[in-house]
């Protein structure tokens, strides 16, 4: 995957995948259910990680990433059968977190349905506190504009 940066707010595309929606996706009133989004989000940061070499099964880990802050605006809505591109950037890293930023769209229109945010927290899993970014995911971050 090539990294990107977006000099025009400061955040560079990590990662991007496309995808069907499910039917289980869907809610009673026939759109994708709110709380699918969050899953979606928290696929594509797997994937991602994965792609960087870290294992995802906790047993297997001693560090690792956790979500401390997410949010979600809905902008349009998602209709059944859809083909979806999401997208991850990255912001600008802090000692020990970094701020991801997500982009839903229609595969074929290009439409925009949801942007949405998420702040990961590197941790010592046995400690139970913050550790600073490992250097590799700090690599493909931008550089702070302050």
């Amino acid at each position: 995957m090539t990294y990107h940066p977006d000099t025009s707010t400061n955040k560079f595309l990590l990662y991007e995948s496309r995808f069907l929606i499910r039917w289980s996706d869907i809610d009673a009133f026939g759109h994708v259910n709110n709380a699918i989004y969050f899953r979606y989000f928290e696929q594509i940061r797997a994937d991602w990680m994965t792609e960087l070499g870290y294992p995802l099964a906790i047993n297997q880990l001693t560090e690792g990433p956790t979500i401390v802050d997410a949010h979600c605006q809905f902008l349009a809505q998602i209709l059944y059968p859809c083909k979806l591109k999401l997208a991850l950037y990255g912001g600008a890293p802090g000692r020990s977190s970094a701020q991801l930023f997500y982009e839903l769209r229609d595969d074929k229109t290009d439409q925009l349905y949801t942007i949405g945010s998420t702040k990961m927290v590197w941790l010592d899993f046995q400690k139970g506190c913050s550790i600073p970014l490992p250097e590799k995911i700090r690599a493909l971050l931008p550089k702070s504009i302050e």
